[in-house]
């Protein structure tokens, strides 16, 4: 069983104020924020590193009686992933989402980020067929879909992907299974109804004149699907 989960991108947020911005968000309601980490090699484009998340792990500390408030999600868009885990462990991540176009041992790579403390997740491209994921099904804790090229924020939600969605929730009823790329209210419903229940949204929740109202949007669209298909937490 599993529940709705809202974690917006930090991406499309203002990074002269990231600290401020992560509050803004976990105020309004996020369950986790989404932190894209872009090597310019995996993917043509360059984000954040260790000493920024440690940065913000410092503005937005974590809180020991609630280990599951304030949690970083890190989409790790990089080449050699095996490299980042203990540098992203040490600067306060939560979980750890490797691409699976990324290396050649995902296994091994599952049990590394996990023996460091962190949860494990695998994310597909696009153009990766899903069964991919499914030897390594039972050993993640999240499974991610790309419904948009992965490099750049801002593209637009590729619905043909939804089947992938579909085919995990059948075999993996239990499973966290994210979606990420153009996800706002006209694209929420397809991802909902495929069985996707992390949600990742940029743009639509930082430039929304209401986080809290997009956010809430979000969370309910999931959440009606999850409950029609006996699948709520």
């Amino acid at each position: 069983m599993v529940k709705p989960l809202i974690a917006p991108s930090i991406l499309a947020g203002d990074f002269s104020r990231l600290g401020e911005e992560a509050h803004r968000v976990f105020n309004a309601g996020a369950d986790w924020v989404h932190l894209d980490i872009m090597d310019g090699h995996f993917v043509p484009n360059i984000t954040m590193g260790p000493p920024v998340i440690a940065s913000l792990r410092r503005a937005v500390p974590k809180d020991s009686r609630k280990p599951e408030k304030y949690y970083f999600d890190c989409h790790m868009m990089v080449s050699n992933p095996e490299q980042w885990v203990e540098p992203i462990a040490k600067a306060g991540a939560d979980q750890y989402t490797f691409h699976y176009e990324a290396t050649k041992e995902p296994l091994k790579l599952i049990k590394l980020i996990k023996s460091s403390g962190m949860k494990a997740a695998c994310a597909v491209k696009p153009g990766t067929p899903v069964d991919v994921l499914f030897p390594l099904a039972e050993y993640l804790d999240m499974a991610l879909v790309m419904t948009v090229e992965p490099g750049f924020g801002g593209q637009k939600f590729m619905a043909d992907m939804m089947p992938k969605v579909e085919a995990l929730r059948r075999k993996y009823p239990n499973l966290n299974i994210q979606v990420d790329g153009g996800l706002g209210d006209k694209t929420i419903n397809a991802a909902a109804e495929a069985g996707a229940n992390v949600i990742v949204a940029g743009t639509s929740v930082f430039k929304a004149e209401s986080a809290k109202e997009m956010i809430d949007l979000l969370r309910d669209r999931v959440f009606q699907n999850l409950k029609e298909k006996n699948l709520l937490d």
